[in-house]
């Protein structure tokens, strides 16, 4: 038995044990009260807007009932759609260098009017930063730099002209910084798509999230269109040679006409009539490559999906962060907790 309670924790003799060192306290809760402050308040702050749009449900990705059913639970179905670019795919579009490249040359302008350039100079040479932590991350990344190791560097970037096959470290951790304030989420039940993008100044933050919302439009648009647009593409070509034959036929036959009115004969109406059977051949070819390119484009109109934009993008009034209050008084808890850990560790850790 008297094993038994010496393994027991005692709170109170814990509880009597803090109360003498709460001067120890009195100490540490300032000094951390004043290093967070000192960090936070400085942080720039950040505003967050959000896009939502539906896309249009059209025959072709619907498989019934049970594709249906089994969307509800994050399973997609191999031969429940044609396309290889599903909704649940859309985030991994938005999150690819190819699609964060595509964004560098919006034109951007901040509330203030101080500031209206296109978004990648802006991102790359007119971000906020935290002035005391500046100097340290600089001082960091030159001792990083030292010790790293001599990567082939890529081609200079000239703008929005950056490449995602090659590009430069500082090119790369500049498309890493875009990509880690936009984000793109995908409902498995109803397939709302949510786009999210943050930014330290209020109307660039909507600006871009409705840029976004376009450029995830338009890329889907052309990958669900471009077997159709290369349909139309190869019938107007048809179309067009067909009505050039069928105007030289025709150019012929009436020069034979109008050379030979007055003959009657029989050779030269034969080789009249051969004129005027090719000519209705060329016709009858243009007018069914003109019923096809028609056919060809109502196609195209059928495949060009449509959004439902349920919430639209509008210019934030209230920041989103830092939240500085709650970054305080959660550091003021948490150095509370780790000073009471180590002033009653050989009675915590010695019974443990």
């Amino acid at each position: 038995m008297n094993e038994q309670k010496k393994d027991v924790i005692d709170l109170t003799e814990v509880w009597k044990l803090l109360k003498t060192k709460k001067k120890v306290f009195f100490i540490v809760l300032p000094i951390v009260f004043v290093l967070s402050c000192l960090y936070i308040f400085p942080q720039p702050r950040y505003y967050r807007c959000s896009v939502k749009l539906a896309p249009e449900a059209t025959s072709e990705n619907m498989a019934g009932g049970l594709s249906s059913l089994a969307s509800q639970f994050g399973v997609n179905l191999g031969g429940a759609t044609q396309d290889a670019i599903y909704p649940l795919l859309y985030p991994d579009v938005v999150s690819s260098n190819e699609f964060a490249i595509g964004l560098l040359g919006i034109n951007v302008k901040s509330v203030d009017g101080l500031v209206n350039t296109d978004y990648y100079n802006y991102m790359s040479k007119l971000q906020k930063k935290n002035p005391i932590t500046a100097p340290v991350k600089k001082m960091m990344r030159s001792v990083t730099k030292l010790f790293a190791s001599k990567d082939q560097p890529g081609p200079p970037s000239k703008g929005t002209g950056m490449s995602a096959f090659r590009m430069s470290k500082k090119d790369s951790e500049l498309l890493d910084q875009i990509k880690s304030n936009i984000s793109c989420d995908v409902d498995k039940k109803t397939e709302v798509i949510t786009i999210k993008v943050e930014d330290q100044d209020p109307l660039i933050c909507a600006t871009m999230a409705d840029s976004v919302r376009n450029h995830l439009q338009t890329f889907i648009t052309k990958y669900r269109t471009n077997k159709a647009r290369v349909d139309v593409e190869h019938y107007e070509k048809l179309a067009k040679q067909s009505k050039r034959e069928y105007e030289y036929c025709v150019r012929e036959y009436s020069a034979y006409c109008d050379a030979n009115q007055d003959v009657m004969l029989q050779s030269f109406i034969s080789k009249r009539d051969e004129l005027e059977n090719e000519m209705q051949l060329k016709f009858n070819a243009y007018s069914a490559m003109r019923t096809q390119l028609e056919a060809m484009r109502a196609k195209l109109q059928e495949k060009t999906p449509a959004f439902t934009t349920i919430e639209s993008a509008t210019v934030p009034v209230k920041p989103a962060g830092p939240k500085r209050i709650i970054f305080i008084f959660g550091m003021c808890f948490l150095a509370t907790f780790v000073t009471a850990l180590w002033l009653a560790r050989k009675q915590l850790f010695t019974k443990a």
